[in-house]
């Protein structure tokens, strides 16, 4: 999908911020708070997807302010969930005031007066019609004006993170269907209730399927790496991580693969010079012959092989010998909806 881009980049450093504040002109207005001649990069992909709007904001430290003039000019009222990634910031309306910390979401309507102070940042933002989203408007409205720093909240922020990551590759046509999948989800993580979880079922799996992977990918080289660190560090039970990762063969099996998959690509880097040996202690086996075997098993050639290929110019492609996850990109996900 091809998004709607907008960035600062293309014009003179003494124009960019002029730029930016007129992109945004209708809707809120905003002040810099860099000296003029440090010039104002900044960047805004959106997707537009029927009731909702998908976007990912890189700028530098700002003010912004939606005031009553300005919400009788422009009278939008969508609700918006942004989830800073980079950047200290705090957002004020005329009942609350609060800092929500890197990380955690919050939940505003644009039908209402705001101020925000931004430091340098960098944010992901998901825009909900009201038409579009009337099934959880209830829940929309009473969690305005406050950061879910809840663990329901956590999962949330990583699910638009990894929606926003992943949208240049969805397909045109799985679009439409991604407005009930996010509905789901936010209906499951502001209101957590049996039902709610039901449906959002396929996200909230792949949400924390990717914060396993980033895990295990962080903790390659630990040997404290298993389930009880999985489950502390990704803020999941055991009975979740085992269900989560029951197609995969299981904890154990999933984290060797991945180190598998790891040795592969060191042994694939012509200027990587480890002996096979070590890679395999780097790596955690207990030593090179059952590291071998689990390599051969794998990838049906042997470590020393794999090597020589790739030394010799002509890097091998690796031949699991067992199916891969249901999941293999993100439009899996969306399936059914």
């Amino acid at each position: 999908m091809v998004p709607v881009k907008f960035t600062t980049m293309s014009v003179p450093r003494c124009e960019q911020f002029e730029a930016w504040r007129n992109w945004y002109g209708s809707l809120i207005d905003i002040a810099s708070r860099n000296a003029p001649d440090k010039g104002f990069p900044a960047r805004n992909l959106t997707w537009r997807l029927g009731s909702l709007a998908v976007a990912q904001v890189s700028a530098p430290a700002i003010w912004t302010q939606r005031t009553k003039p300005l919400i009788r000019r422009n009278p939008v009222d969508h609700w918006v969930i942004t989830v800073n990634r980079r950047g200290a910031m705090t957002v004020k309306t005329p009942s609350a005031s609060f800092s929500p910390p890197v990380g955690v979401p919050y939940v505003m309507s644009l039908g209402e007066e705001m101020e925000t102070a931004k430091n340098d940042h960098a944010r992901v933002q998901f825009y909900l019609s009201r038409d579009g989203f009337r099934g959880i408007a209830a829940l929309l409205d009473a969690a305005r004006a406050t950061a879910l720093d809840t663990a329901e909240g956590r999962l949330l922020a990583d699910y638009m993170t990894m929606l926003a990551r992943n949208l240049p590759d969805l397909a045109r046509e799985d679009g439409p269907r991604l407005g009930n999948a996010v509905e789901a989800m936010l209906g499951a993580c502001l209101a957590p209730s049996s039902d709610r979880t039901s449906n959002a079922g396929k996200q909230m799996d792949l949400t924390l399927l990717e914060r396993v992977r980033r895990i295990i990918r962080a903790h390659l080289r630990s040997p404290s790496l298993g389930t009880d660190k999985l489950c502390r560090e990704a803020a999941a039970s055991r009975s979740q991580l085992y269900r989560l990762l029951e197609g995969e063969g299981g904890v154990a099996h999933y984290i060797q693969r991945q180190r598998l998959s790891e040795s592969f690509a060191l042994l694939c880097d012509v200027s990587n010079v480890l002996p096979i040996g070590s890679i395999a202690e780097l790596l955690c086996f207990a030593d090179a012959s059952s590291f071998s075997r689990a390599f051969r098993r794998e990838f049906g050639t042997s470590p020393s092989d794999v090597r020589a290929a790739s030394l010799s110019g002509l890097p091998p492609v690796p031949h699991r010998k067992d199916a891969e996850s249901n999941v293999r990109c993100f439009s899996d996900c969306l399936r059914g909806f």
